[in-house]
């Protein structure tokens, strides 16, 4: 069992003569496993990186902690009633922090930066809908056609054709406005409009940024934020106990431990996050193109008994692939009921009662290879022979791209928080294989779903449109449907103002302080 967090407390208090908060005026963080790749938004591919963007650089709009859409750098926009243009009208004022006024002229020109085919290493993707911009990105046009600013304070964004979530593509770090003077260094010694200013980076240890004084949106309450780059869980629990750092995220080996004690539980908050486990069925290979086949897959694996034994039950048992706290979830729809003879029915109604063989693929990362062995052992029970294959990530998903897994266990984060995060680029039949479709399901019906929810500019409707589509690929099951996981936080009793994100950028610690309260 974990020890107690009360003695690391009393010891932070006892060294700081009666205060509850540490000596230290830094707020620091310790989520990163691995350093940033960059602080360019344009090479921001990853977690680390995008966060650390975030802190130093804006967009025209932007997450709030609860995953909402919000205006950033544009005040507000106006859309056309046929959803292709999009008009975004800029904040006055801001500047960047080398003393540039912003303009629109930096939009645009931050836009085509990102999309230039001579920018290696980054995904223009988020910027795509615009009209031109892949046609641009690809060399096959001289300009972003669709991309535009008329004045100072107005960028108008023309698309090939309705994109209703574009303003949350927007809100990508890939997608921040940097100086018009930025150089080949500009990685190193980035020069945003944001809250905070990097001050210091030692590499694969960590980074500190300072407060923006001139900021825009006020100041960060806090002086200085460092974010410490810890590679080992053990090691980062170990740092939070010994009052080094203020917030953790609690490894999933220690979930049930944490939940032992009052300590322990009065400083955890658990999120939902934009995760979903699952494991890909490969329809077109042999009897998995029958649906009853991939449903008596989901019928034979106890996913609640899963669910608590592997991630010490921080999650929700998944019946779709929409994550239940976005709009569109059906919250109510009951998932697969482990049923082992129910499986077995339908492996006989397909033609195939005396079960069949399959190839397990997982990556050697040790969660997901107990993950497939307990898959396995559910599947070998109801005559669906399991072998497992093992291989290094990368490896394991080149194959699963070229359609040569039978199943494939994986962990799916979204990029944005919205629904089609997670339904386009997991199922529809345009992203088969290489776009992330890796059970490479085909569906006219689910297509025509997916396709109208991109045209449709009324949430409501379009949340509609969403949970009709999910329900088809929860009948079709092209997917073994796992769970969507919970991120679970330890946050400091002395840092106050600061609130657990749900998407990876949604946090900029401007609220947080380490509070001075004397006990």
């Amino acid at each position: 069992m974990r020890r107690s967090l009360l003695p690391a407390l009393l010891f932070a208090v006892a060294c700081t003569g009666g205060d509850a908060s540490p000596a230290r005026r830094t707020l620091v963080d310790s989520r990163d496993d691995y350093d940033p790749r960059s602080l360019d938004p344009a090479l921001s591919t990853d977690v680390p990186t995008g966060r650390a963007v975030g802190y130093v650089f804006e967009g025209l709009t932007r997450f709030t902690p609860d995953a909402r859409v919000e205006p950033g750098l544009a005040e507000r926009w106006d859309v056309s009633p046929d959803g292709k243009r999009y008009t975004f009208h800029l904040r006055r004022g801001v500047k960047f922090t080398d003393g540039t006024p912003l303009a629109a002229a930096h939009v645009v020109s931050s836009f085509r930066r990102v999309l230039d085919p001579k920018q290696r290493g980054g995904r223009g993707w988020p910027l795509y809908p615009i009209q031109g911009a892949r046609e641009f990105s690809e060399g096959k046009a001289p300009s972003v056609a669709g991309l535009a600013a008329p004045d100072d304070s107005t960028v108008v964004l023309t698309l090939a054709e309705p994109f209703a979530i574009l303003p949350k593509l927007l809100a990508m770090p890939v997608a921040s406005v940097v100086t018009p003077n930025a150089g080949p260094d500009f990685g190193e010694h980035p020069v945003g409009t944001g809250p905070w200013k990097l001050a210091e980076w030692r590499h694969d240890d960590y980074l500190k940024f300072v407060a923006n004084k001139q900021y825009w949106g006020g100041a960060p309450k806090a002086d200085s934020l460092t974010a410490r780059i810890i590679p080992e869980p053990s090691t980062k629990v170990a740092e939070f106990e010994s009052g080094n750092v203020d917030v953790l995220l609690v490894p999933e080996a220690d979930s049930r431990q944490w939940d032992q004690t009052d300590e322990n539980r009065a400083v955890m908050k658990s999120i939902p996050a934009l995760r979903f486990i699952h494991v890909a069925i490969n329809t077109r290979r042999g009897p998995l193109g029958d649906a009853r086949v991939r449903q008596a897959i989901n019928h034979a694996v106890d996913t609640k008994g899963m669910l608590q034994r592997l991630v010490g039950g921080r999650g929700r048992v998944a019946a779709g692939v929409v994550p239940p706290m976005l709009p569109g979830a059906d919250t109510l729809r009951a998932g697969y009921a482990y049923d082992p003879a129910r499986a077995k029915q339908l492996l006989a109604e397909s033609g195939h009662p005396n079960g069949i063989d399959v190839e397990l693929w997982t990556s050697t990362t040790p969660i997901y290879v107990r993950m497939a062995e307990t898959v396995q052992g559910y599947l070998n029970a109801v005559g669906i022979r399991t072998k497992i294959v093992q291989r290094e990530s990368a490896s394991a998903r080149e194959a699963a791209r070229k359609g040569e897994t039978d199943l494939m266990i994986r962990e799916w984060y979204a990029d944005y928080p919205d629904p089609e995060n997670f339904l386009y680029p997991l199922l529809h039949s345009k992203n088969a294989g290489v776009g992330g479709n890796y059970s490479f399901y085909s569906s006219p019906e689910f297509d025509r779903l997916v396709d109208a929810s991109h045209r449709e500019l009324d949430d409501a409707r379009r949340a509609a449109l969403y949970r009709q589509a999910d329900s088809v690929a929860f009948r079709d099951a092209p997917v073994l449907f796992l769970f969507f996981y919970n991120d679970l936080y330890a946050v400091q009793p002395w840092v106050k103002g600061f609130v657990p994100p749900t998407i990876f950028n949604g946090q900029r610690w401007t609220e947080a302080e380490i509070a001075r309260d004397k006990r």
